[in-house]
């Protein structure tokens, strides 16, 4: 994989690229908040070579820092665009894991059409409908929350509350280790990306789909109400949910070869 930067007005992104020749599938791989590019390294050492494959450091997070903390989910969608533009990623298929999910429901809404396929792991709807205004409030007033605990057990929950698995943990704290002996940078990362996710359900879009689509959950996952969200989300527009047995909130590292035979059966049927 070959690291590249995107500048922005608020700071350079980091995102690593392997683009084969020709027009075949292309993966958009987006991780979660506080995580990072190696999020998804079992899906890059799956797929590497067979599609082309992209993954980011998010916005103000791990390599993608400094980075002025008050943009949008519109706005990270848009820098997300001009990432595959240049790398001639036409019509990709994003598969976002947490916030990633929310990122590729901004890009399917800014940019219609321009989506092959779009793959939710462990996320949850955008819509407006799906959350109570007592939600919201709550997403908005974290960050004193998150400078409020000490950061051993910030660590401590933060990679035993997202896997299953042990490589999954060590995974998981070694990418919140980046934020080592500076909570703050993580707390205000946390809270501000509750925050720009509260901002997005308030804007009451429409969040349409429209492309193929696949809804993957863990079924032990215990991050927020993401279970409840995912249940809804396929109830009320017909996507396919998969529950992925024994994973937590990070499925793609709990039970990778499963998640990776999803992704692949819906990058085939494209």
């Amino acid at each position: 994989m070959i690291e590249r930067v995107h500048d922005t007005p608020r700071g350079a992104i980091h995102y690593w690229v392997d683009a084969l020749p020709g027009n075949g599938p292309a993966l958009a791989l987006l991780p979660g908040l506080t995580a990072d590019h190696r999020l998804f390294e079992k899906q890059v050492e799956h797929f590497r070579g067979r599609v082309s494959l992209l993954v980011w450091d998010p916005p103000g997070h791990a390599a993608s820092w400094p980075f002025q903390l008050d943009f949008t989910l519109m706005d990270a969608a848009g820098w997300l665009d001009g990432i595959l533009t240049a790398e001639g990623f036409d019509k990709p298929v994003i598969v976002g894991q947490s916030m990633g999910g929310y990122v590729g429901q901004a890009y399917a809404q800014r940019f219609p059409g321009k989506l092959a396929g779009f793959v939710s792991v462990d996320s949850a709807p955008l819509q407006r409908r799906y959350v109570t205004g007592v939600e919201i409030a709550l997403l908005k007033r974290m960050e004193p929350v998150y400078r409020y605990y000490p950061w051993k057990w910030l660590l401590r929950s933060g990679t035993n509350g997202v896997s299953t698995t042990e490589y999954g943990r060590a995974l998981m704290r070694e990418m919140m280790m980046t934020y080592d002996g500076d909570k703050a940078r993580y707390a205000a990362l946390s809270g501000h990306g509750m925050r720009m996710l509260a901002e997005a359900m308030e804007a009451d879009l429409p969040y349409a789909i429209d492309c193929p689509a696949l809804l993957i959950c863990g079924r032990s996952d215990r991050a927020g109400s993401c279970k409840r969200y995912s249940r809804a989300w396929h109830r009320n527009t017909g996507i396919p949910l998969h529950w992925i047995e024994g994973a937590g909130h990070n499925a793609n590292t709990d039970r990778p070869e499963e998640v990776n035979r999803l992704i692949e059966e819906l990058v085939e049927r494209i």
